[in-house]
C-alpha cells in the first residue's frame, strides 16, 4: 500500500527552493501569454509545453499549445 504525502516536508525540501520558484513561475508566465494571444481559453485542456524543457525559456518559438496527455506522458517530446 501507497504511503501518505507529506505536502509539508515536499514544499520544504523541493518547491520551496529558490530554482523551483522561478521554474514555476515561468510555466506560469508562459499559459498567461498564452491566455493574453488567444491561443489558449480559460479552463481549457490544453497545455502550455516548453519544446527545449526549458521552463524559463519562453521565447514564442519555444512555446507550443499541446494537449495534456502529450505533454505529460511518459515519453516526452522536444
Amino acid at each position: 500500500m501507497a504511503t501518505e504525502r507529506n505536502y509539508k516536508k515536499e514544499y520544504k525540501e523541493y518547491h520551496s527552493k529558490d530554482g523551483q520558484k522561478k521554474n514555476r513561475a515561468g510555466r506560469n508566465t508562459a499559459r498567461r501569454r498564452a491566455l493574453a494571444a488567444g491561443k489558449v481559453k480559460k479552463g481549457s485542456t490544453k497545455d502550455v509545453h516548453h519544446k527545449d524543457g526549458n521552463p524559463r525559456n519562453n521565447k514564442s518559438n519555444n512555446i507550443a499549445v499541446v494537449s495534456r496527455k502529450k505533454n505529460r506522458g511518459k515519453y516526452r517530446f522536444a
